[in-house]
């Protein structure tokens, strides 16, 4: 699936070629994806202005006067702004078209994704009672820490948590800890506030250099230009089980940790 830094890397990409354009039309070819498209989507988009492309936790919103047209990604969607008569293809299931005449088409195999509508002065459902962007100063050790108390489970499901803070997921949070140095089967509840510091603050350096260089390449993420991204040559601890520690040689390990493989190694890590 992909994480806050491909969303983020795909709402830089896409903005450029939005922002400050009209909605000419909107092409739904089915009328869901996870969930029902809304009619909202049909009725209230064509027309308006783009005013802003943004992004919370892994949801893109596309601000206009009418409301924000919500966009998930899921397991494998990916957005592109094409030329508007560009073949269309099997799983290309949206196009919002604009009046510089391309469109911004939404592809989508496994249909996890989703199109939603948000209106003026509300917020959605699925936006109500998540945590800060990590890479706000809303974000900090303190804050871990003073949620965390007691605890119990795992500091790496707590990192995790979307009402804890918001767009950590898999990959990051297994990466973070293993630069904080930190056992991801640790009780979150009896980490130190010191070690908070560490772990928040190796979280915004990681992420931050991921979106820098365009996201974690993972089987079905590609970026708006078509490219993979290329973090993944950098990764110290996901997905290499069984392999050398980068660091001190040790093997990594793996564990399943609330549903989810977890990498670490047992010599940096304690």
């Amino acid at each position: 699936m992909p994480e806050l830094p491909e969303v983020e890397t795909t709402r830089r990409g896409i903005a450029p070629y939005i922002e400050g354009r009209r909605v000419t039309g909107v092409v739904l070819r089915r009328p869901d994806l996870r969930w029902p498209i809304p009619p909202e989507v049909s009725s209230l988009l064509p027309g308006q202005v783009i005013d802003s492309v943004e992004r919370r936790a892994k949801y893109l919103l596309l601000r206009t006067e009418a409301g924000t047209a919500l966009l998930h990604l899921g397991m494998s969607g990916m957005l592109r702004v094409l030329p508007a008569n560009t073949p269309i293809g099997k799983h290309d299931h949206v196009d919002i078209a604009f009046d510089s005449g391309q469109v911004l088409r939404f592809t989508d195999p496994r249909r996890f994704g989703a199109l939603l509508w948000q209106m003026p002065g509300e917020t959605h459902e699925l936006l109500e009672g998540i945590g800060p962007e990590p890479l706000t100063d809303a974000f900090d050790g303190d804050l871990l820490w003073r949620v965390s108390r007691g605890r119990s489970a795992a500091v790496k499901t707590f990192l995790m948590d979307n009402a804890v803070v918001v767009g950590v997921g898999n990959i990051y949070a297994s990466e973070a800890l293993f630069a904080a140095g930190i056992d991801p089967r640790r009780a979150a509840g009896k980490i130190s506030r010191e070690r908070y510091r560490k772990l928040a603050t190796e979280v915004k350096r990681i992420l931050a250099h991921a979106i820098d260089r365009g996201g974690t390449t993972l089987r079905d993420f590609l970026a708006p230009d078509g490219a993979p991204g290329y973090f993944f040559q950098e990764l110290f601890a996901y997905g290499r089980a069984d392999e050398p520690c980068k660091v001190c040689g040790t093997a990594i390990r793996v564990v399943t940790l609330g549903q989810r493989a977890s990498f670490y190694c047992p010599g940096c890590q304690k």
